[in-house]
């Protein structure tokens, strides 16, 4: 069964906020890599070569690299889902771990001044490959729920259903688009949000402000078991 309906809004906003964040402070700390939004990547790859600064080594790896987490996350959830398993939960717990060592490699090899050195590039794709599990999981088990690292899609609807409010189409149902307006509109701000406290918490602290992101990634989990541990109330 899809776990949608069992998340209600708090594991949404958990992972729209982490997102945010993650994306954020590896931009700071990484000179400009991407780990959430990888496509971005193409455009701060363009102004490396342009400009002949560093950081193109770990920009080209980021797209393969989240491609193939994605695929074999995939895989992963489909075999563990055919035994039976709570692939959901398992899927976090990796992406927890991914995050807890890229927080570790970054504050052991952090700051860092060379971005093309294996250090920052293997601390870059460590969280290139925690974003690319929460793209999964977030996608094949919460399909209903907005995107937590992709913003302009939300953003773009957001403003769909707010002109509608204003004056809808015929036919338009009113309640479903009151619904994804919340919906859509609380993913935003989570990201917002997150985006802001990373670049508050690295001009404070620097590289220590990776800690945050394990300890945020932990709260997703930590729900789910005790979703889990509860008896159902569905009928």
């Amino acid at each position: 069964m899809r776990a949608a309906s069992e998340t209600g809004a708090t594991l949404p906003a958990l992972l729209s906020l982490n997102a945010g964040y993650v994306d954020t402070a590896s931009y700071l700390a990484l000179q400009g890599l991407f780990t959430a939004h990888v496509t971005g990547n193409f455009v701060t790859l363009g102004a490396s070569l342009a400009l002949g600064t560093s950081g193109a080594v770990a920009k080209l790896l980021a797209l393969p690299t989240f491609c193939a987490v994605v695929i074999a996350a995939r895989l992963l959830n489909t075999a563990l889902s055919n035994c039976r398993w709570p692939a959901f939960e398992v899927l976090i717990a990796l992406h927890l771990l991914l995050l807890t060592t890229g927080a570790a490699l970054a504050i052991q090899f952090g700051p860092f001044h060379d971005i093309d050195g294996w250090q920052a590039v293997l601390t870059g794709m460590v969280l290139v490959g925690a974003m690319a599990i929460q793209n999964a999981f977030h996608r094949v088990h919460l399909p209903s729920v907005p995107p937590s690292t992709i913003m302009t899609g939300t953003t773009t609807q957001v403003m769909i259903d707010l002109a509608d409010r204003i004056h809808a189409p015929n036919g338009t149902e009113y309640q479903s688009v009151a619904r994804r307006l919340v919906q859509m509109s609380r993913s935003m701000l989570c990201f917002a949000i997150g985006c802001g406290a990373a670049a508050l918490l690295y001009n404070r602290v620097g590289i220590k402000c990776f800690v945050v992101p394990p300890i945020v990634g932990s709260l997703p989990l930590i729900l789910r078991l005790i979703g889990r541990s509860q008896p159902s109330t569905q009928s």
